[in-house]
């Protein structure tokens, strides 16, 4: 069954990247004849021309996360194996490669700024400071909790935080030696990898690195602060663009692992997880509209257009290298969504009520068609969430920069920005109700939040398309009209279950996302009748 199921994706993926990815790329008028904001307006920063697979390395491990792993891990177990694959495929193909595809094009045509950028053209200028505002709000909370999450993964095992370290200064020459001293991009990963996964190896046994490197949170906590400030102020080829190119080897590596173990032991693989458990799991977990909330990265992500009209389309070289980059990484993601899937599958629940650790004891079972031990595998399935993890805040914080900078047309400077964003991100960390940081009590608002966003970058890409581009958008309109109304849906019923006692602000929250919803599509729907009209 597992078997079937894994093959099935990756055709279904590879017909969809040769067909629809060619009809997108068709509707774009794509050509590598037209210059890129990166080639237009190269300063060495922001916008640099890149190699397409060092690009993708940087697009798919800011957008990968947790998120593919522990979304469709959570949903499978709440719904079952069946609605949560449906969705993750369809998904992946229809909503979320067009969602991701988009936002990249759309900021390549108007100068490498966001998706903002495309509401302020077509929508208008006061939608526009709504969009990135809520966009900027929306990343100052993803920084908070990645950062307690990356402090507190770094606090718990010396050996990942010591291979974070090595990231960072391979980072650095890896940059050096390919943009100062044009050394292949072949010699240099071949020289760096090496180093990476030598890393993780010594700073498992390494007595030294058990010692120097076993420091306690709020410690971590600080050092990182310093890190995503500069991971946002430097030349993006000189940390950040490098460091996420080395990590998504670790991504490409357990996929390569995993799929070799779903092919070689797939047959042994027992699914112990039903089917259909069932249109409602209790709490406020219907079926529709959390499915499609709870899934997230795995099938659509709103997060991923910040990226893609963030950092990724700065540094676009070609326009026809969207379609890889965008469309082929989402669908690269969704293998990563029915990997996780799998692995939720085989074990029947969420181990100690835990997806990552799930995820990890899955993976051993793919490593040890190798002869590999298991407890390795938990290991380095554990340390690549880690790893994406890590990179999600960097590139948060970069995004959180650019969305300020846009919000106040360009009058701050890169440090003002980043200061403001990380100072953000401080404030939810360390401000507390009782003893819950207000970072942990608002984020059961992120799902809808960023599946929100996907909605309104679907909105902003299907006016670009009808009045930039004078064509039909009924392949973006189609999935902004469902992701609106599920969105709007699933924020209703956490209004209803939030509005009373200590989790008011919640409640709160989820109200002023409904009516910033309602109004941004208003606004839209008057710019497009007024056009078209």
């Amino acid at each position: 069954m597992a078997l079937g199921l894994f093959l099935l994706s990756l055709v279904l993926f590879g017909i969809a990247y040769v067909v629809y990815g060619k009809y997108q790329e068709r509707v774009y008028e794509l050509s590598s004849e037209n210059k890129t904001p990166a080639q237009e307006l190269y300063d060495g920063l922001d916008y640099v021309p890149t190699h397409p697979m060092v690009l993708l390395g940087h697009h798919f491990s800011s957008i990968a996360g947790a998120g593919p792993i522990v979304g469709p891990i959570t949903a499978g177990a709440l719904f079952g194996w069946l609605p949560t694959y449906l969705w993750v495929v369809i998904g992946s193909i229809f909503f979320g490669g067009v969602h991701d595809m988009g936002a990249i094009v759309g900021s390549i045509r108007h100068k490498g700024l966001s998706v903002g950028e495309l509401v302020n053209h077509y929508v208008g200028r006061r939608a526009k400071l709504l969009f990135n505002m809520f966009a900027w709000l929306a990343l100052v909370l993803v920084v908070s909790a990645f950062l307690e999450l990356a402090a507190g993964s770094f606090a718990a095992d010396p050996a990942v935080a010591f291979s974070a370290v090595v990231y960072l200064v391979l980072a650095v020459i890896f940059g050096v030696l390919v943009y100062r001293y044009n050394v292949s991009l072949l010699w240099a990963t071949v020289i760096s990898l090496p180093f990476v996964v030598g890393a993780i190896f010594w700073g498992n046994s390494s007595a030294w690195v058990q010692s120097t490197f076993a420091l306690n949170v709020n410690a971590w906590r600080w050092i990182l602060i310093v890190y995503i400030f500069l991971a946002s102020v430097l030349p993006v080829w000189l940390l950040l663009q490098p460091r996420d190119y080395l990590s998504s080897w670790f991504l490409y590596f357990a996929l390569i692992i995993a799929t070799v173990g779903i092919l070689f032991g797939g047959k042994n693989l027992t699914v112990n997880l039903p089917a259909f458990k069932g249109w409602y799991a209790g709490g406020m977990n219907y079926l529709w509209p959390i499915l499609f909330i709870t899934v997230a990265c795995g099938a659509i992500s709103g997060f991923h257009s910040l990226v893609g009209s963030g950092t990724t389309a700065k540094q676009i070289r070609s326009e026809k290298d969207a379609k890889f980059i965008g469309y082929g990484g989402m669908l690269l993601e969704g293998v990563v969504a029915v990997i996780a899937l799998i692995t939720v599958m085989m074990a029947g629940e969420i181990l100690k009520g835990n997806a990552q650790y799930t995820y990890g004891v899955g993976f051993s079972k793919f490593w040890s068609v190798f002869g590999l031990p298991e407890k390795v595998g938990i290991s380095f399935g554990m340390f690549t969430i880690n790893t994406f993890i890590l990179t999600s805040l960097d590139t948060a914080t970069r995004l959180g920069r650019y969305q300020m900078q846009e919000f106040t047309f360009g009058k701050l400077d890169r440090f003002t920005a980043t200061l403001l964003t990380v100072l953000g991100a401080l404030v939810l960390v360390f401000m507390k109700t009782g003893e819950t940081p207000v970072w942990k009590l608002i984020w059961p608002v992120f799902g809808s939040a960023n599946q929100l966003t996907a909605g309104l970058a679907l909105l902003a890409i299907t006016a670009f398309v009808m009045k930039g581009l004078k064509k039909p958008a009924w392949f973006s309109g189609l999935p902004m009209a469902f992701m609106i109304v599920t969105t709007i849906a699933a924020l209703i019923l956490l209004a209803k279950n939030n509005l009373t006692g200590p989790t008011l602000p919640l409640g709160i929250i989820s109200v002023v996302l409904i009516v910033l919803a309602v109004w941004l599509v208003i606004e839209a729907y008057s710019a497009l009748s007024k056009k078209n009209g």
